[in-house]
């Protein structure tokens, strides 16, 4: 279902509080986007009730894997809405952490001395080797199962959020196109200090959006495993390429 794939993509963007001061959370509008007065005569399809899904939506995650770290993200609470927020914040390259706050690593942020630098320590990008693994574990063919079963539910939560003209898999291959899109790092990786936290000494990846940063702080064997994940996942569901998502 689309919820596993937010979950893949919560998984690649997992950590916070490490680089940057934090970014306002993206405001997430919860009121359908028309009235109900307002909808088309033509449109006779019953209104799709999202509470008290959640029971469904862990019953289906469960049978995806295994993982105890993936299990425990499911005891999340309104995960349709939650996902689907997260993964339109995603696709918009914007920090879904106000969604996805219990992805929160372990332990703080560090740092090594080299050669009078300043270098992310090994000890960091392992804070998320739980995510990566959890989300590297997913069955991504039987997404495709689960998003088909659940996509009623999936469509009126992204409904309520979504600009105009935007699909749920426009919006889901836009968010997997901007953390695939990423770079995996070669070497150690500098940072500098800005005010209390530090912020990328390269300013190309200084300029990254919130989504694609949270990617990159997992560490280059991190990144790997969920990118590749992420690719999996979009091809099991046959999403667009990221530039034909962006066309109306």
């Amino acid at each position: 279902m689309a919820a596993l794939v937010v979950v893949a993509l919560a998984g690649g963007i997992g950590g916070y509080l490490l680089m940057r001061e934090p970014e306002p959370p993206a405001a997430v509008r919860t009121e359908p986007v028309a009235a109900a007065g307002t909808q088309s005569q033509a449109d006779t399809r019953p209104q799709v009730q999202l509470s008290g899904t959640d029971p469904r939506v862990r019953e289906l995650l469960r049978g995806l894997s295994s993982d105890a770290e993936f299990l425990r993200w499911l005891s999340a609470e309104d995960l349709v809405r939650r996902f689907v927020s997260a993964t339109n914040a995603v696709a918009e390259g914007q920090s879904p952490r106000t969604q996805l706050s219990f992805l929160a690593p372990a332990g703080g942020f560090r740092i090594n001395q080299q050669a009078g630098r300043m270098v992310v320590a090994p000890e960091s990008y392992a804070r998320f080797d739980g995510i990566a693994r959890a989300v590297a574990s997913v069955n991504a063919q039987g997404v495709q199962r689960v998003y088909q079963e659940l996509k009623p539910f999936l469509d009126a939560a992204h409904a309520e959020i979504a600009p105009p003209g935007r699909t749920l898999d426009q919006a889901l291959a836009q968010a997997i196109g901007r953390l695939n899109g990423v770079a995996v790092p070669t070497g150690t990786v500098e940072v500098v200090p800005k005010g209390a936290l530090y912020a990328y000494a390269d300013p190309r990846l200084e300029a990254l959006g919130g989504a694609e940063k949270h990617l990159l702080r997992m560490g280059p064997d991190n990144m790997r495993k969920v990118q590749a994940k992420l690719s999996e996942i979009a091809s099991a569901l046959g999403l667009p390429s990221p530039e034909q998502a962006k066309r109306p």
